[in-house]
């Protein structure tokens, strides 16, 4: 590479990077500029609802005698001023109940934290931190008027505060219609009839029972339908360290009526309707998932979607709703029996529900073979290391060495197949010095080709075995990332081997780069460039001219420069084990050069170009074809002649 290519390539790299930057100012620029303009629409929209709430309270002074029951006020209100919610325990996590409503507003994870700096305090994990979490079924009274149930009171006959044990499984939250008449009777309830949100619990499980009874409420309820929507609403909040990435992992998932699992776009706000079944519908974060089942009867249809938040300093992963419709038959005595699953995102514990719902876990799902080498090769064999109560360092380590062993015959394959081309080498340059001149470049292939076929060598036969090797590479990059027993873990200088390790916090954003400076990052590419430029040692030249090996190379050596800037930021497991990946092969490389004699394979190679080479029955047939087609020939040419 001359001294014009180098000062080339380093004015387009200046030029690219101080293009990002300028970028990245910019955009910052015009999203503070944006947010400074809602600002101030949304303390203008106040200001005016304000104005126009003073107006509305002094007229409905004037005329309190004539104000008529809100649709709220059909049904029971709070008998004391409290507020508070219901609140269940069990062995796995403290729920609590929104008294308004009814739902599940928000619940802690027992033995799970959020992430914290280091050395700092742990804190208990709580999803839907402030109540980010509401349901609301929409139901149509007697007159047609509607009203949402997130809007009413629910009762409990029973402790605001529930420890499940053995007598113990239930939470049953009711909401009862006020009696018919005027506003003094309006508190006096119909104990008889009432909309029941039962709640059931199985002190070891994430996964509850959820069911909606309606008990002689046809009197209060429009009767001829029978029809209901349910609609959910949430805001998952941002609990680990990575926000980027947990953020990106954030989406709808569902299951349909032909039991395929799908999703919404992660990477932009996306909706979707059905008019079709529907089995579940969850809101799925990077490590955690809230799932609602439907137990007997699916979901009639829904409508599904997901939006980023609209400030980026917001703690709020995404805004995700679903619109859901049930059927009831019986207002009097029917029912709608659901279930919520509230817990890690984890395959193992996911899949023992037997609903797919283990498919939230990015395991490569869109591509065959991906998700098939993660759930029979990589999943089981972390699974039975992890039942030892090893660090995970070392299963990872121990896990590189068994796919090392087991690539073993791969390996060696490909190995030999780089040590024959070197062995040709003094062939191949004599080659080369036979043909030097480019026009000259077809006939060289063409004897290269026949020195390899006559030495019973496969220019092709090293790629197989590589190619055999990537899938296992590409779904170690869906694993890791994955896998929820990561969450946490520590080892070395990484705090938590499911995102990025930092050995320098920069304080501001580098761009294409990060906010910080990833140790396992840079080893792993010190390790991957040591192992390009060993590999092209070892390796015979490609043939070709020099300008087109030059190249050649410099595409090579960027490629390892190019994971410093793509892995910054992802898990350290992956680049840990990549980083064990590189350094295994060193040693397998080293293992196999002194095991192999290349001055003996030689002798062998120069011996089999000493052999008839053996034709395959397709080359037999061919060249019976072809002398066919020049004994034709000649005839033609002969008929011509005496013509």
């Amino acid at each position: 590479m001359d001294k014009n290519t180098v000062i080339g390539l380093l004015l387009i790299f200046g030029l690219f990077m101080g293009f990002s930057f300028y970028q990245t100012n910019r955009n910052q620029k015009l999203r503070k500029a944006q947010e400074e303009q809602m600002t101030a629409q949304a303390a203008q929209k106040a200001e005016e609802e304000k104005t126009l709430s003073l107006e509305s309270d002094t007229t409905e002074t004037d005329s309190a005698a004539a104000v008529s029951l809100t649709p709220a006020q059909m049904f029971s209100s709070p008998q004391v001023a409290d507020e508070n919610d219901y609140i269940v325990e069990t062995a796995k996590a403290y729920y609590a109940f929104s008294k308004k409503g009814g739902y599940l507003k928000h619940l802690w994870l027992k033995d799970v934290y959020r992430y914290t700096p280091k050395d700092s305090a742990k804190i208990m994990l709580e999803l839907f931190e402030g109540g980010t979490n509401e349901m609301s079924i929409k139901l149509m009274l007697r007159d047609q008027t509607e009203i949402a149930t997130k809007d009413c009171y629910f009762l409990s006959d029973g402790p605001d505060s529930v420890v499940i044990d053995e007598k113990h499984k239930t939470l049953s939250l009711r909401l009862y219609p006020n009696a018919q008449g005027d506003s003094n009777q309006c508190q006096t309830q119909d104990s008889k009839s009432y909309i029941e949100y039962l709640y059931s619990f199985d002190n070891n499980d994430y996964r509850f029972g959820f069911k909606v009874r309606f008990v002689n409420m046809d009197k209060y309820l429009y009767s001829n339908k029978h029809d209901y929507t349910l609609e959910w609403n949430a805001q998952p909040r941002s609990v680990e360290k990575n926000y980027e990435a947990e953020k990106m992992l954030t989406s709808v998932y569902y299951m349909d009526n032909t039991e395929d699992v799908g999703n919404l776009d992660e990477r932009k706000d996306d909706a979707k309707e059905f008019t079709s079944a529907l089995k579940w519908v969850s809101f799925k974060q990077q490590f955690f998932t809230t799932t609602l089942i439907s137990e007997g009867k699916p979901f009639n249809s829904g409508a599904l979607s997901v939006q980023a938040p609209v400030k980026e300093e917001t703690s709020v992963l995404k805004n995700c709703a679903a619109v859901l419709d049930f059927e009831v038959d019986d207002l009097d005595k029917g029912a709608f029996d659901m279930s919520l699953y509230v817990g890690p995102n984890q395959y193992k514990l996911l899949k023992n529900y037997d609903l797919k719902l283990e498919r939230q876990v990015p395991l490569g799902w869109g591509f065959f073979l991906l998700h098939w080498v993660n759930r029979f090769a990589i999943i089981p064999v972390f699974n039975w290391l992890d039942a030892y109560g090893l660090n995970y360092g070392l299963i990872i380590l121990i896990l590189t060495l068994i796919l090392k062993v087991v690539l073993l015959p791969v390996s060696y394959k490909t190995y030999m197949s780089s040590a024959k081309m070197r062995a040709l080498k003094p062939e191949i340059e004599e080659i080369s010095a036979r043909y030097p001149k480019d026009e000259d470049m077809m006939k060289k292939q063409q004897a290269t080709m026949a020195l390899y076929k006559s030495a019973g060598v496969s220019p092709a036969g090293g790629c197989l075995p590589m190619l055999l090797q990537m899938p296992i590479l590409i779904a170690m990059y869906r694993f890791f990332p994955a896998a929820y027993e990561l969450r946490q873990q520590s080892f070395l200088w990484a705090e938590d081997l499911s995102t990025y390790d930092s050995i320098w916090d920069f304080g501001h954003r580098v761009p294409l780069y990060g906010d910080h400076m990833s140790l396992f990052t840079i080893l792993m590419t010190i390790a991957t460039l040591f192992y390009t430029w060993l590999n092209n040692k070892l390796m015979n030249p490609t043939q070709g001219n020099k300008d087109q090996q030059r190249m050649m190379n410099m595409m090579m050596y960027m490629m390892p420069i190019m994971f410093l800037f793509m892995f910054n930021n992802f898990s350290s497991a992956l680049t840990y084990y990549y980083l064990l990946f590189n350094l295994a092969t060193f040693a397998q490389m080293f293992i196999f050069r002194a095991a192999v004699n290349e001055d003996k394979l030689h002798a062998k190679l120069k011996a089999n170009m000493k052999k008839p080479v053996k034709k395959s029955k397709w080359q037999l047939k061919m060249e019976e074809l072809q002398k066919q087609q020049a004994q034709m020939l000649k005839q033609q040419q002969q008929q011509q002649k005496r013509k």
